[in-house]
């Protein structure tokens, strides 16, 4: 494989690999994982930064070149008016000494200055509106353009490099991390050029007025340049180091929330979110080491800006008597082009540490875009064909993330062409691995795995390699996974356990190599139906239409796309229950498919399969996860749909496979016997042979009589009920939770935080001392501009000594004020986002399953509000709330010190400033909170669906639906700019009113101000004074309009927080009332039993009665959607019942503590549910690890059949399995998920199809396991394999929401009811 753009910026890895524990080819499992030799990191650097911009199209350029003019115009504007103040107050001090001018010369020259401050107000508002409109934009589309080529990279990608990448980072990088780059390239690079216009301008504005005085000045400029330069560099890896944490913390709750069930089931919602704890503890430590360098540039920067005063002013005011300085006006004009220039420099830090989050966020998109991509083949029609034989010789292959562990060992094995191949074996032998590579996912050509960041600091790559090779040295057990620097996606095995597997052998058809073969040609050859199928959460109808993606039938109109949908869906039997469906072929199928039963979900994906009408069919354990009945609905469409091609099956229940044409049996890597069903049945020594007697089903003495399958099929069709979760969406219950409002909300959340007294404190009393620095810098500067009508030179010079003094002491008191509120303030904050984090996480993990049901809390979306929810909270609850807190002190102060000196003036300017202040902020904040809400919904919406489409990686390109999936995403991201673009066009005149406002505003205070002196009513300090105070109180309260879109944010992320907090489970059943004589069992008994799930409306039971004595073994059969999972998910607690009662020796459960209740059941469920971390905790996910023996653990995995194959690996049940245990088979997962059920010594065991994904040598071994850790216990048991249940002491067969029959296997045989003829159609030996 090769970089596609002739660069290879991958580096080619050993042959890659891994046991024979290949995870079976299942999307259970699609989900990006942890198995491979490492995430994708790069080191971030400025280059990558500016390479987003390189996905700009013409239009952005457009815009970019007119927001970047807009924003050094509207920079310059505040440069210009300095001017335009300088002339003003020379003016003012001109005329209160000796032989001014005439009044009316006075107010004239006023009013021109006052005119011309007008117009600046106009341009100001004129350019910022072009500012702001265009970044917005220019933000969200190429924030759109980046996200959807990131997700184009991740779907040209191969299997194994999608399994590198932990669980939950694709969703974290298209969702949190995508919108820091937004920032960083919009609106912050918008503030960053307007202040460097701003600094450029009042530079070359203040050197033409007095060069020597701006070169005194530039020193502190460079001192504040200097000291960020410093700074920011090491601000940057603490953030890269807090970025790293927090997504790992990621990982585990895409893991939780996606496994919530199992979780539930173990008891284990406190372990997780300890588990979860660990990784919001490292992001609150990696922030606390950025809080001082934060706080440092905050003081350090404030103490340049305040001493750039004292300084300016004491060298201007020695100018001036030396005779270099004319006047008031150029040194005022130069201090304050110098004060400017501080304050742009001080902000300026704000866009520069967005843009550092951006520059961070870019190197992980392109770490993934950047990835060497792999060769697709140029071959195609009419060069080669899929309808010829496939010839695998002499294959040796193993996976990338075990390079040492064969699984393919010299594989040949012809695959006839239009002929039906079954391919049976052992658990890990590589059936599996024949679809793998059959469909391209993984090839025998060199593999490539993306580069980890190389480190440029010598040091620490010693001092890495020093850890490398003490780990080596040391055992593993004691290791936890938590040092931030582990390698969280090292292999299962290590690497030094023997040398790589050579990849080597060939896999052809029509004499080509398949890697010569154009992949997505090849691809929409083959038709592929997995074991666990994936539906999209769309239509039926789209679901079954994406078939055609690839086909000549691809751009057909609707008409006739459902014409063959319909056709497809006919042929697979899945009509019948379509067309009771209220919304049919339109109906919505739900998360993953979730709304309907999985026999219904097998058959519209093989529906999907063959409505292309491919050339091959592959059928991978595409019946093992059905009911009886189901398997012979869906087993009778896939010898309709196998007729006339070539059909490939994998297949554990061998009852499906009697008919094939040749069967094929594997045992490590190889073919170790074929032939037909019959043929190889009559060696009694074979392989096929055992298999099949492992799978034998006694059907009592009268086995002579035939039963007429045909007319069964046709039965079954007309009795089977539709078991869809969902047939119609319901009306969604409103939430019984009000929204808090801004006040309320935060208000409650400030006042949690209150344990945390003593950082406010301190950061008030910096706060205190921040803001009063307005009312005395006003003062201040009326006494320096009064020095000026000194005539005597030494008193002039004295004055302005002093004064330089106090504007020393000044800066000194500021610096060190802001640097501790900052410090208190970003400290408090780690905290905050940590502590809601946790709790928001665990709230989440402690909601009713009925909550997880719903559309909008799919895994990806609450994943995506987990990360972005206590980060908007972070906003209000940190910094921004201690800069509200100054803003006040300042607002204060700057009041009494203006009505103190000048009434009047302090009212008019009050009356006019206030009034437009309270105005606009209201207008701003509403439409903010609307642009926001409709922000947020869209981004949720598109990172739902990419979550879903990236783990659904192998239904996506076995479909050829990469490209389908990202134009329905680049739809979606469209209408989220265009419907931005309409928003933005009116919210931003109010953002570029409210900032340019103050320039219209200090036009008329000036007008005024020199009436008022003209009168006589006010001297020139009086008025300095005022103006000063309610110019800088004004800007004081503007800074809480500035919190408008933070505001807005928080709010809606603190109502989702508290109501999280609100809604979770809160069993307030005393823990005393408990189930009493346990020993040997419980009873259980279902009285009556009414139940819907909550998210529609057709009931499942009605009137329903079970009784199970206690220490009974039941088992639960019939038809797909007949209840059996119903009463398991009943039993859990997941719901409650509408009607009846469940008893536990008499008791009724609802009336017990749910998590004391769910200490006596074990839930092992159809699909494994494994957590990323060591073997051992895994296992011990539902126990106290403290309270558990080894040998106790190792009995466990024994009577679960996985104990040997834990200590056959190196590090034994110490060994990282990787996120959901990809690393390892189906069948060894499912045996894992055993021996959690049987480390926690239940009562009650529960198995819903426990043994379904197991081999028949593995499922004859854990059903002897069951039976004896069934005794002492009661056992209900969900089954399609009636082999697994014939020694249950009664079964309960369901069928129409009632017990159909009931008794032992013997007695329901005899009694040749459904039961019996469920029993014919699994027999093997007939």
């Amino acid at each position: 494989m090769g970089n596609s753009s002739g660069e290879s910026v991958g580096k080619p890895a050993e042959a890659p690999a891994t046991d024979n524990s290949k995870p079976a080819t299942q999307d259970a499992v699609d989900k990006p994982t942890t198995a491979v030799q490492g995430r994708p990191e790069r080191e971030a650097k400025p280059g990558d930064y500016f390479r987003v911009f390189t996905y700009a199209t013409k239009w952005d350029i457009v815009l970019m070149v007119a927001a970047g003019l807009a924003s050094i115009g509207g920079g310059i504007t505040m440069p210009l008016m300095n001017i335009v103040f300088g002339r003003l107050i020379s003016d003012f001090n001109n005329f209160a000494t000796p032989n001014a001018q005439t009044p009316d010369e006075f107010m004239s020259q006023v009013s021109q200055m006052a005119l011309y401050m007008f117009g600046l107000f106009i341009a100001r508002f004129g350019f910022n509106y072009i500012n702001k409109f265009c970044f917005r934009l220019i933000g969200i589309r190429m924030s759109a353009a980046i996200r959807l080529h990131y997700l184009r990279a991740l779907f040209s990608q191969t299997v194994h490099v999608l399994d590198s990448m932990p669980s939950g980072t694709a969703a974290s990088t298209i969702t949190s991390t995508a919108n820091t780059l937004q920032i960083g390239i919009s609106e912050k690079l918008g503030v960053f050029l307007e202040f460097l216009s701003t600094i450029v301008g009042a530079t070359i504005i203040a050197f033409i007025y007095s060069w020597s005085l701006t070169l005194v000045t530039a020193s502190v400029i460079l001192f504040i340049m200097l000291v960020l330069s410093i700074l920011l560099p090491f601000t940057i890896k603490a953030q890269e180091k807090m970025s790293k944490a927090e997504a790992k913390g990621t990982s585990v709750a895409t893991e939780a929330f996606g496994t919530i069930r199992m979780i539930a089931s173990c008891g284990a919602e406190t372990r997780m979110s300890q588990r979860y704890a660990e990784w919001a503890k490292k992001a609150k430590q990696a922030a606390q080491l950025s809080s001082p360098l934060i706080s440092a540039q905050f003081g350090l920067v404030f103490f340049g800006l305040y001493g750039a005063f004292a300084l300016c002013f004491w060298f201007g005011m020695k100018s001036h008597v030396e005779g270099r300085v004319s006047g008031i006006g150029p040194i005022f004009i130069v201090l304050m082009s110098v004060m400017l220039m501080v304050i742009s420099l001080e902000r300026i830090s704000t866009p520069l540490i967005a843009v550092s989050k951006a520059m961070v966020a870019a190197a992980e998109f392109f770490a993934v875009i950047d990835a060497p991509k792999p060769n697709m083949g140029t071959l195609k029609e009419p060069d080669v064909s899929a309808d010829q034989d496939i010839v695998f010789e002499d294959v040796h292959f193993a996976y990338p993330s075990r390079p040492s562990k064969k699984v393919m060992d010299g594989l040949n094995l012809r695959i006839r062409a239009n002929l039906k191949t079954a391919i049976v074996g052992p658990s890990g032998s590589g059936k599996s691995t024949i679809v793998g590579l059959i469909e391209g996912w993984y090839t025998l050509q060199t593999q490539y795995v993306i580069e980890k960041a190389v480190e440029k600091d010598k040091e620490k790559k010693q001092k890495e390699k020093k850890k490398k090779k003490k780990g080596k040295k040391e055992e593993s057990g004691g290791d936890d996974g938590d040092d931030d620097d582990e390698d969280v996606t090292a292999p299962l095995d290590n690497e030094d356990v023997g040398p790589p597997v050579e990849l080597k052998g060939s896999i052809s058809t029509c004499g080509k190599q398949l890697s010569e073969i154009d992949i997505k040609w090849w691809r929409s050859q083959i038709g592929l139906v997995q074991q666990e199928p994936f539906l999209f959460n769309d239509t039926i109808f789209n679901n079954v239409a994406a078939g055609l993606i690839g086909t000549q039938w691809e751009n057909e109109t609707d008409e006739v796309k459902r014409q063959l949908v319909k056709e497809a869906c006919a042929q697979s039997f899945a009509d019948e229950f379509i067309d009771r469906l209220p919304d049919g072929y339109d109906t919505q199928v739900g998360d993953s498919g979730a709304k309907l039963s999985g026999g219904q979900r097998q058959r519209i994906a093989i529906a999907r399969s063959i409505i292309k009408k491919p050339k091959i069919l592959i059928l991978d354990e595409a019946t093992s996860a059905i009911d009886v009945r189901g398997e012979r609905i869906v087993q009778a469409a896939l010898e309709r749909a196998s007729q006339g091609r070539t059909t490939i099956t994998i297949a554990h229940r061998l009852s499906t496979i009697k008919d094939a044409d040749r069967i094929c049996v594997l045992q490590n890597g190889r073919v170790v016997e074929e032939g037909t069903h019959d043929s190889l049945l009559a060696n009694e020594e074979g392989a096929y042979y055992g298999l099949v007697h492992a799978q034998k089903l006694s059907l009592g003495e009268d086995t002579g009589e035939e039963l007429e399958h045909e007319e069964d099929l046709g039965a079954i069709l007309a009795r089977e009920k539709s078991a869809a979760k969902s047939v119609a969406e319901s009306a969604k219950e409103e939430v019984k939770w009000k929204d808090k409002n801004i006040i309320n909300g935060f208000g409650k959340l400030l006042y949690e935080q209150r344990r945390r007294f003593a950082l406010y404190v301190v950061a008030l009393i910096g706060a205190a001392g921040a803001g009063s620095s307005v009312p005395i810098q006003a003062y201040l500067f009326s006494q320096v501009i009064t020095v000026f009508q000194e005539q005597d030179p030494l008193a002039l010079f004295e004055g302005a000594t002093f004064w330089s003094k106090m504007w020393a002491i000044l800066a000194a008191g500021v610096g060190i004020s802001y640097f501790i509120t900052s410090l208190s303030s970003t400290t408090m904050e780690g905290h905050v986002v940590a502590a809601y984090k946790q709790e928001y996480f665990e709230s989440t993990l402690f909601q009713p399953t009925s909550y997880f049901d719903k559309d909008e809390n799919s895994t990806g979306q609450l994943t995506a509000r987990l990360s972005s929810d206590p980060q908007a909270l972070k906003e209000l609850l940190g910094v921004n709330i201690m800069m509200m807190v100054v803003a006040i002190f300042a607002l204060i102060g700057a009041l009494v010190i203006s009505f103190a000196y000048g009434w009047k003036l302090a009212l008019v300017a009050l009356c006019v400033t206030m009034p437009i202040g309270i105005t606009t902020s209201y207008f701003r904040v509403r439409y903010e909170l609307q642009f926001n809400a409709m922000n947020d919904a869209v981004f949720q919406e598109s990172s739902k669906f990419a979550a879903e489409s990236i783990g659904a990686f192998r239904t996506v390109s076995a479909l050829v639906m990469e490209d389908s999936i990202c134009d329905r995403y680049q739809r979606l991201l469209d209408w989220h700019v265009m419907t931005a673009f309409k928003k933005a066009q009116w919210t931003t005149v109010i953002f570029a009113f409210a900032d340019s406002a103050p320039l219209g505003c200090h036009a008329l205070i000036f007008w005024y101000g020199g009436r008022l002196l003209m009168s006589g009513e006010y001297d020139v300090a009086a008025f300095i004074v005022t103006y000063f105070a309610v110019t800088q109180g004004a800007e004081s309260a503007g800074t809480w309009l500035s919190l408008g879109p933070n505001a807005a944010q928080a709010s809606a992320a603190a109502n989702r927080i508290l109501r999280a907090r609100d809604t979770r489970i809160k069993d307030t059943i005393s823990a005393s009332e408990q189930i009493l004589d346990t020993e040997g069992g419980i009873e259980i008994e279902l009285k009556d039993i009414h139940f819907k799930y909550p998210t529609r409306d057709v009931s499942i039971f009605k009137g329903l009665n079970i009784k199970i004595e206690k220490g009974q073994f039941a088992a639960l059969v019939g038809a797909s959607g007949s209840g059996k999972t119903s009463i398991i998910s009943l039993l859990e607690r997941f719901y409650d019942v509408s009607k009846g009662q469940i008893l536990f020796n008499g008791k009724d459960i609802s009336q017990i503590n749910i998590y004391e209740y769910r200490k006596l059941l074990s839930l092992v469920a159809q699909e494994p549910s494994l957590f990323h971390g060591t073997i051992r905790e895994n296992i011990l996910l539902g126990v106290d690890p403290a309270q558990v023996t080894e040998e106790q653990l190792h009995q466990c995995c024994r009577d679960a059949n996985i104990h040997d194959f834990i200590v056959s690996l190196p590090d034994g049940y110490n060994t990282n399995i990787g996120s959901r245990g990809v690393s390892l088979s189906g069948g060894q997962k499912q045996r894992l998920s055993i021996a959690r059920a049987l480390i926690r010594d239940p009562r009650v065991l529960l198995l819903d199809e426990a043994t379904s994904s197991l081999d028949s040598e593995s499922e004859k071994l854990v059903q002897a396991a069951f039976e004896r850790v069934s005794k002492g216990r009661t056992t209900v048991a969900v089954a399609h394999r009636l082999a697994t249940i014939q020694g249950a002491d009664i079964i309960y067969v369901l069928g129409e929401g009632k017990v159909l029959e009931k008794g032992t296997h013997t007695e329901l045989l005899k009694q040749k009811g459904v039961y019996w003829h469920m029993c014919h159609n699994q027999a093997l030996d007939r």
